[in-house]
């Protein structure tokens, strides 16, 4: 059998890392499938809200990664409908797959240059046509849609969903009789390790976020969420700020919280550091206002720290199954019970919810079926 020859479009890729979710997908997803599909990967030269190519990574040619894949770091200046064309039809490509929606580079013009082609193409929406990211320049997205479609650029395109719920909304806002492929995202390639212990002192709690300083993940609400909590609570924040007057109303929030909660950021982390970084916390704290997965949320479980989150993602019955909170948005007050609850909690209480924690992240860890199905998807 052939291994299928894939050409995959995104704005960022290893060893940048910034961007956070999108990233951590494909570069997954290249790790399970390594061998078995053949991916060139066309993307920039320097990380999220970065001007510069910091990694030194050659550009404008075809190099091979870590594992084995071919990737083409393209420069600003080298950046044109001509060249993508000429990638584009260079190569004799099984599949097209885009992942985003909304990126000039990376979906707007191959989708463009592939219009009423015969050639496979999947776009993966990676939870851009979620209820609360739709809500944030509404207009302008819900303009972006309709023009896509009035130019044919969405015509013969088949989709990625990671859940259900996703599917849905790729139905609503592309058509009723879009082909959309439902397949869940992959963990990072770990070993099943055992969580290691952690000690837990009723009224004392390490909160820990791993996300973009963003509206979309819901930072300003996290932090004011900490208002009235009784105990000493540290809430330590990764990751980049993108909106610097969203993050001025989270600082000024920070300061007006009590002595004993302590909130600080400390920039991005590494791929490579998260899952240590959350080990060291008692529980993730990441109220976003969706996500189509959760990179983030699943690297928590497998460490096995529950996880207090909105009721917008797809870990959903997390207190039935004892590994963490998952509750709506629309009742704020829960959130900060919540956390006054996780304060007060004991050893054996908190050990209990590690246990269950990690139950889910194992599970999910080894079922072989999100691997099969990616590769199905991929399948011609």
């Amino acid at each position: 059998m052939s291994v299928p020859k894939v050409l995959a479009f995104i704005d960022w890729y290893k060893p940048y890392f910034k961007a956070g979710g999108p990233v951590r997908s494909l570069v997954n997803l290249v790790e399970h499938l390594q061998g078995r599909i053949d991916f060139h990967i066309i993307t920039g030269d320097h990380d999220y809200t970065a001007t510069s190519n910091e990694a030194g990574v050659p550009t404008d040619q075809w190099i091979t990664a870590d594992a084995g894949e071919q990737v083409y770091h393209a420069s600003p200046e080298a950046r044109s409908v001509a060249r993508w064309r000429e990638l584009i039809t260079g190569g004799s490509w099984d599949l097209v797959y885009i992942n985003g929606l909304y990126s000039q580079w990376s979906t707007i013009v191959p989708l463009w240059v592939l219009r009423g082609s015969q050639l496979r193409r999947i776009v993966a929406v990676r939870g851009m046509l979620a209820a609360g990211p739709m809500r944030q320049s509404a207009l302008k997205k819900r303009l972006f849609l309709w023009v896509m479609k009035r130019l044919g650029c969405f015509r013969g395109v088949e989709f990625q969903a990671t859940i259900a719920e996703e599917k849905a909304d790729i139905l609503r806002w592309i058509g009723p009789r879009t082909v959309v492929h439902v397949v869940p995202n992959l963990a990072r390639k770990v070993s099943d390790v055992p969580p290691k212990s952690l000690e837990k002192k009723p009224g004392e709690l390490r909160l820990i976020s791993v996300a973009r300083i963003a509206e979309e993940k819901n930072t300003l609400f996290a932090i004011e969420r900490l208002t009235g909590v009784k105990g000493r609570v540290r809430f330590d924040l990764y990751g980049t700020v993108y909106d610097e007057s969203y993050f001025a109303r989270c600082q000024e929030a920070i300061r007006a919280l009590p002595s004993e909660i302590e909130v600080r950021w400390h920039g991005q982390l590494a791929n490579e550091a998260v899952a240590a970084a959350i080990g060291e916390a008692h529980v993730l704290y990441m109220p976003s206002v969706g996500e189509n997965f959760g990179h983030t949320m699943l690297e928590a479980l497998i460490v096995g720290r529950p996880l207090l989150i909105s009721d917008r993602t797809p870990w959903k019955g997390l207190e039935a199954a004892a590994a963490g909170w998952d509750l709506p948005l629309e009742d704020p007050a829960r959130f900060t019970a919540t956390v006054q609850r996780a304060v007060d909690m004991d050893q054996a209480a908190y050990d209990r919810l590690v246990q269950g924690a990690y139950a889910i992240g194992a599970r999910y860890l080894n079922d072989p079926d999100p691997v099969e199905r990616s590769y199905r998807m991929f399948r011609p």
